[in-house]
């Protein structure tokens, strides 16, 4: 009975054994044969990855080279160079602050009416109101403060999608502007000194809004990347549940985004009517599209699959060099704004890409 036991108790043992052996066998396939399956997404995701970092920024380089070998005599004079960075300034200024709430991934659809109304704002009240180019840029940027405090307390506070209410809110603001500026433009009693904003060349005979577009941009990195601030709003965007579990204030966080953004509109505004001289109705709608191609397109340079300042600064230049150089090759607004269109969806796409493979 003993030697029975033992035998069937060396039997269960070596079934034991064998079954231990054949899921330990399986198991081992089973971790090969994921590796094996697993080359194909890792080149995948490298390929990605390297296309994302360099992409945008040999873009650049390839379209500079493209559209200086396709207008020799026009694309590469500096007169041109220094017209490119001027048109680059506003746009970048816009997308650069949109930077800001798309980090914490929220959006505004009002930029650009908040655009409008900030340079009309301040042209009116000179013009029509006798205001001085001091008081009048104020009163235009605290225009700005309120409406971000707006669509940030609706949105951050209150639940709101930032999509329906940041859309309203440009209706509102396109609104605002009409009563301002009685829906005309305005081209008379605009301050000399509210000129040189946007039309003085200090340093090198680049236009000031270059420079003030460089500080926008540096002082923006300097927030997001170097400052605690900066960290908790990519926090939030990452996760903003375990954000407010870890102690950050989400909600105080995300309206500072808005603020930052109107403002952000606001300047560029300020910029665009300093340069022409004049306000004209609904000026900032144009500008809407291009600041969320640049911002989308940069989320794919430098720190791949999120929104960065470096990026966006780059990809606004790149968005510029396309539009001059195709406007240097006569073609159509029409096909231009195609053009941007198609940037814009393939930025969200490589975006999108990006993080699916991180």
């Amino acid at each position: 009975m003993n030697s029975a036991g033992s035998r069937g108790g060396s039997s269960g043992t070596a079934t034991a054994a064998d079954g231990g052996a054949d899921e330990g066998g399986l198991e081992a396939e089973l971790r090969a044969s994921a590796a094996r399956h697993d080359v194909r997404p890792a080149r995948w995701r490298g390929a990605v990855a390297v296309a994302s970092r360099t992409g945008v920024l040999g873009a650049l380089v390839l379209a500079v080279i493209g559209f200086g070998l396709a207008r020799p005599d026009t694309f590469f004079t500096l007169d041109n160079m220094r017209s490119l960075l001027l048109q680059t300034a506003p746009p970048a200024i816009l997308a650069i602050g949109l930077t800001v709430p798309l980090v914490m991934r929220d959006f505004d659809l009002s930029i650009g009416a908040m655009l409008g109304l900030g340079g009309a704002a301040a042209v009116a009240l000179m013009s029509l109101h006798g205001f001085g180019w001091l008081a009048a840029i104020l009163v235009a940027l605290g225009l700005a403060v309120l409406v971000g405090l707006t669509n940030g307390f609706l949105t951050a506070y209150l639940g709101a999608s930032s999509f329906v209410i940041t859309l309203a809110m440009g209706t509102i603001l396109v609104g605002a502007e009409f009563a301002f500026t009685n829906q005309k433009t305005i081209y008379e009693g605009v301050a000399p000194a509210y000129l040189k904003l946007g039309q003085s060349t200090p340093f090198w005979g680049i236009n000031a809004q270059v420079w003030v577009a460089l500080v926008v941009a540096v002082v923006a990195w300097i927030f997001l990347e170097r400052t605690e601030t900066g960290r908790f709003l990519y926090a939030i965007g990452g996760n903003p549940d375990a954000a407010r579990f870890a102690g950050i204030g989400v909600r105080r966080l995300r309206l500072l985004g808005f603020v930052i953004v109107a403002l952000a509109a606001s300047v560029a505004g300020i910029l665009v009517t300093a340069q022409a001289g004049s306000s004209s109705p609904q000026a900032g709608i144009p500008y809407l599209l291009p600041a969320y191609a640049a911002a989308f397109l940069g989320s794919a340079a430098f720190r791949p699959g999120e929104f960065n300042v470096a990026g966006t600064l780059v990809a606004a230049l790149f968005l510029n060099v396309i539009q001059t150089g195709l406007q240097l090759l006569q073609l159509s607004t029409s096909f231009i704004n195609v053009v941007q269109g198609v940037i814009l969806i393939l930025a969200v796409l490589l975006s999108r890409l990006e993080r699916k493979t991180r």
